[in-house]
């Protein structure tokens, strides 16, 4: 069993905000602490590739006849095929009026704080826990966020330049970030589209999809029709995060 240190996590707020969980769950215990809005990295899914830089923030903000207290706790874990992992903290609260405020928790890696296992990437369950001024209590978990492997995408379209009407030929590589080797490995079998922006617009068109191989190589042959940009798009899974590679321009002659 592994976790993140409780001490360690409480870095600080970030002025962060975001859309909202998804419906909380049925309080465990009944209260008149009223969580209006919770947003967890801003609203995006939490992505961490292979480095302890990563950082996001926890956001709860609540109200009570009597008021918040300063403090709680903020937490986002996962227990899964034996592992667990969890983020948390003491959040610090500010008051927006003499009934509500907003409790921000950030959770920076570093050296004490490490990554989570591979098979930990996913749903998350985000539990809160805030006492009202007069002893009321919220303890539950309000609802879950994605938490993902970053992904790394290449581009290569050759020859350059190309005689109109012959074969361009399009490579790549999709990898993603794994957590317990702190490296990027290929990931294989997912569908990666091909997109091509003609010069002078702004638009991509989807060409074709290709699925990555073994190594998570990608490859695919088109004709020359126009001067233009190549590029590869994934999608993203519910383990790893969409991407969108660089852009490659094919000279047309």
């Amino acid at each position: 069993m592994r976790s993140a240190s409780r001490s360690a996590v409480l870095t600080g707020a970030l002025a962060l905000c975001g859309t909202v969980l998804a419906v909380p769950s049925a309080h465990a215990v009944e209260t008149d602490v009223v969580i209006k809005k919770v947003s967890v990295n801003g609203g995006k899914s939490i992505v961490f590739g292979t480095s302890r830089t990563e950082s996001f923030t926890i956001s709860v903000t609540a109200s009570d006849d009597s008021g918040i207290k300063n403090g709680g706790f903020l937490q986002i874990d996962r227990d899964k095929d034996g592992e667990y992992w969890s983020y948390h903290g003491v959040p610090s609260c500010t008051a927006s009026s003499t009934t509500t405020s907003t409790c921000k928790l950030t959770v920076k890696l570093e050296r004490d704080i490490d990554l989570p296992r591979n098979t930990l990437a996913g749903p998350w369950d985000v539990y809160v826990q805030l006492d009202s001024k007069d002893g009321d209590s919220y303890s539950d978990v309000y609802g879950t966020h994605p938490v993902k492997r970053r992904s790394t995408l290449s581009v290569d379209a050759a020859p350059e330049p190309v005689v109109k009407g012959k074969t361009i030929t399009v490579t790549g590589k999709l990898a993603r970030a794994n957590w317990d080797r702190y490296t990027y490995a290929g990931y294989a079998a997912q569908p990666v589209r091909l997109q091509f922006r003609p010069k002078g617009s702004s638009t991509y068109t989807t060409v074709k999809t290709v699925t990555s191989d073994a190594a998570g190589k990608l490859k695919a042959s088109v004709k020359a029709a126009s001067d233009g940009y190549w590029r590869w798009s994934f999608a993203g899974t519910s383990t790893t995060a969409a991407l969108k590679s660089a852009e490659d321009f094919v000279d047309v002659r």
